[in-house]
């Protein structure tokens, strides 16, 4: 569909800061009706703020938001629906103690008066057969993967909308995922919608969109069409050698040790055992037992078997306790389970250490001794912030990231869980992060990592198993054959 010279939506010169941030300054922005547009950028290039102004969560500061040649106060989320503007966030905000369908309702404003469920879930089962998706309306949506929550947030924000802002839609789904979320952009389009798609992916960004705009440091750093040249792109992403950039996984250094003696020996049903200095694998498409296999190793729910930790076993004991004994989880939900959104970094850091000296003494806390402890981890891991009283809501995923895995690598770790480490996340955090979880591995610690994404997992690990069904198939030694192998096991 060709571009309308009137933008259903269009920022001019919009700028907001934070304290000691500024996160958008003077952005320009149009989206047309039928056309796909990603705006690019590395982590805490101000994207999600962004997103946050269209969806009435946050006001500008400075600069105007027009809706069809109009300007608009866009001061609340029911305003911004109001407009026809569908935002969906990275992280979910659906209520998980409601069906799929219930979600529909949420912020229609409709007072006092009863919810029609039966309506609802008509409406939901209307918006899956108009888009190709199959969710059960009749689902608790804590109860779906986060892939499902992820489509059930788009099928919402389509509801009524006519301009769509995703933020980092793919990060959760799996390729069949991806594949349904485009065939979705693909109708919306269609349909004369416009679609704002927030990613850090310079692959994905080329693949969908017809225009790309690039933040870099909460500036607009480039304006590209599919026919520009990727090293362009890159150049303006990060602003220094593309070469060094290029998507993909980067070889981990230093690369790690082989397999010592066992860490950590499990049959909780499934059974496993995995060595010092050895990184195991999960592969599986999302939702086949990986995150509940993670949770009841951390200690967040009830084993059914033993859990042999250095020869002791851990089964009975709490999180806090089996912490002590160096077992660490870096959970795949980092807002929302990982940290306190509303908490500052100095008490996210120590979210598993709440009473213990030096930083409480007699119950009570002393400040000067958790700020000087957060302004070394700050430094140390590169969390970009402004200061250790920062809320940890106010920072990029990226950076929320790098909070989860300093507060759990602290210490002296015997055994690490890695849920989904890098999903969301710029190349550059990617390669970080991935170098970070083969250092651990050279310095002797079991590591077990949990991902969708098998070409991480053969960049790492030394033995990969799958997962189907709550069953762990294999294992499969990493060698030339394990990709058609692993996919062999995942398609059943």
């Amino acid at each position: 569909m060709a571009a309308s010279p009137t933008p259903l939506v269009e920022l001019r010169q919009v700028g907001k800061r934070f304290p000691g941030v500024l996160a958008n300054d003077a952005i320009d922005l149009a989206l047309y009706p039928g056309e796909v547009h990603a705006l690019l950028g590395e982590n805490g290039a101000g994207k999600s703020t962004l997103l946050s102004m269209l969806a009435g969560l946050l006001r500008p500061d400075s600069g105007e938001i027009w809706l069809n040649g109009s300007a608009v106060a866009l001061d609340s989320p029911a305003a911004a629906r109001a407009h026809g503007i569908g935002a969906v966030p990275q992280h979910s905000s659906l209520i998980p103690t409601l069906t799929a369908a219930e979600n529909l309702l949420l912020g229609e404003g409709r007072g006092l008066r009863r919810p029609d469920r039966q309506a609802a879930a008509a409406r939901f089962s209307a918006l899956c057969d108009q888009f190709g998706v199959a969710i059960d309306p009749g689902r608790l949506a804590g109860s779906l993967s986060l892939g499902e929550q992820q489509l059930t947030e788009i099928l919402r924000a389509l509801h009524g909308s006519r301009v769509l802002v995703l933020d980092e839609p793919t990060s959760m789904l799996t390729p069949d995922g991806a594949k349904i979320l485009l065939a979705i952009l693909r109708r919306a389009t269609a349909d004369g919608a416009a679609v704002l798609f927030i990613t850090h992916k310079l692959d994905e960004a080329l693949a969908v969109a017809a225009r790309v705009t690039v933040l870099r440091h909460g500036r607009v750093a480039g304006r590209f069409g599919q026919g520009d040249e990727r090293e362009l792109v890159l150049e303006a992403m990060f602003g220094r050698a593309a070469e060094s950039m290029r998507p993909g996984p980067l070889p981990p250094a230093p690369s790690h040790k082989g397999r010592g003696s066992d860490v950590l020996t499990m049959h909780v049903p499934v059974a496993l055992s995995i060595g010092a200095g050895e990184i195991v694998g999960i592969a599986g498409i999302d939702g086949n037992g990986q995150t509940e296999l993670a949770e009841m190793l951390a200690g967040q729910r009830a084993a059914t078997g033993s859990i042999m930790l250095d020869g002791r076993d851990i089964a009975g004991l709490d999180v806090a306790a089996r912490h002590r004994r160096g077992l660490r989880y870096v959970t795949d939900d980092r807002l929302g389970e990982g940290t306190v959104g509303a908490f500052p970094i100095a008490l996210n850091l120590l979210l598993k250490r709440i009473g213990d000296a030096p930083f409480w003494r007699h119950g009570i806390a002393r400040k000067a001794a958790m700020t000087a402890h957060a302004d070394t981890t700050i430094a140390a891991n590169d969390i970009r912030a402004p200061g250790a009283w920062t809320r940890v809501g106010n920072l990029s995923g990226g950076n929320v990231q790098k909070l989860v895995l300093a507060r759990e690598l602290e210490g002296a770790p015997r055994f690490v869980i890695y849920n989904k480490p890098t999903h969301g996340l710029d190349a550059a955090t990617q390669a970080a992060i991935r170098r970070r979880v083969a250092a651990q591995a050279e310095g002797g610690v079991a590591c077990l990592l949990i991902s969708p994404d098998l070409d991480e997992l053969l960049l790492l690990c030394d033995r990969i198993f799958v997962m189907r069904d709550g069953r762990l198939l294999g294992p499969l030694a990493n060698d030339g054959d394990t990709r058609r192998a692993a996919a062999a096991l995942m398609a059943g």
